[in-house]
């Protein structure tokens, strides 16, 4: 009787598990960036109340009969597939493929950052929303810095010479003029200078990361197209050990299970980007109902396991009586 018991009390702390899971995919359906966890559930320990025994040449073999204490949290995963992105304009980027934005929400005192997975307390995100702040810096929605690459990092044909080597983007206070290999001019902004940031308009993000934009010198000369170096782009061997940190954040350390981290530009061999896009939710709300509603009959029934037992327990005191 008490079995029972245990058992439904089990049921119905599972399946509330559950429904809070549910409750909150259903609740981020238009999160940005979010990405669905899914529940399961695992048996609770059993008794045994006789063991499986073999044939004999004069009796025939038994099966074990266990009394089982109901179900418990098994796991709750995550589904990193990429979704829909949504065309929303302006500085704002995609990742069409896998890999993750990296931002944090400090500068380096040496200007420059080396790259591991578990350093500076890295935010990762799949949420491209970016802006230009007061300072001249490349921030998210939620003012941290973007971090990517130095122009003077970035080789004529888009590689990157050290991509262990991050940097905060920005405009810095000072441009570089230099030439191609084909002879062109290319200009850049020089992260070396830490005068404040010049006039820049027109600042744009293109497929492979990079942002460009028309700055203004220091003689009021306008130069369309200078770069201010590539977004770093952070792909996972196992992005589903990541640890949500909320607010569309990931959280990695080097003790957890996402593998070994790479830091790298978009295109080849990373995924390039959508510009103006920004990746939707990946919650399917059919699937997210269906499993409600299933939530729901089971902590229905187990709930009344629990009536029938009361019940029966009530008879046998008053047997007593």
């Amino acid at each position: 009787m008490l079995r029972a018991m245990d058992s439904a009390v089990a049921g119905l702390k599972a399946h509330q598990n559950k429904m809070d899971v549910v409750g909150h995919n259903i609740a981020n359906v238009n999160t940005f960036g979010f990405k669905a966890q899914t529940y399961t559930f695992k048996e609770a320990m059993y008794q045994t109340s006789s063991a499986s025994t073999s044939g004999t040449a004069d009796a025939g073999g038994s099966n074990a009969a266990q009394f089982g204490y109901g179900t418990l949290m098994g796991t709750i995963g995550m589904d990193m597939t990429a979704s829909t992105p949504s065309y929303v304009g302006g500085l704002n980027a995609s990742i069409n493929g896998e890999g993750f934005f990296l931002t944090c929400s400090t500068k380096p005192t040496a200007g420059t950052a080396t790259f591991s997975k578990g350093g500076m307390d890295w935010d990762y995100t799949r949420v491209g929303q970016f802006n230009i702040d007061s300072q001249g810096y490349l921030v998210d929605g939620n003012g941290n810095f973007v971090y990517g690459y130095d122009p003077a990092n970035i080789n004529d044909d888009g590689t990157v010479k050290d991509s262990t080597k991050v940097v905060p983007i920005r405009i810095s206070g000072d441009i570089t003029k230099a030439t191609t290999a084909s002879g062109a001019d290319r200009y850049y902004v020089n992260y070396g200078n830490p005068d404040p940031a010049l006039k820049a308009t027109n600042v744009s993000i293109n497929k492979l990361g990079e942002i460009t934009a028309t700055i203004t010198d220091k003689n009021g000369d306008a130069h369309p197209g200078t770069s201010l170096g590539k977004v770093a782009i952070i792909t996972f061997q196992n992005p589903e050990g990541l640890t949500k940190g909320g607010a569309t954040y990931y959280k990695a350390s080097d003790s957890d299970n996402t593998g070994r981290a790479d830091s790298n530009v978009a295109g080849g061999d990373v995924s390039e980007l959508m510009a103006g896009y920004i990746e939707a939710s990946n919650v399917d709300l059919a699937k997210e109902f269906a499993d409600m509603i299933t939530t729901h009959r089971g902590f229905q029934a187990n709930s009344k396991m629990i009536t029938v037992s009361d019940e029966m327990l009530s008879d046998l005191v008053a047997m007593k009586r």
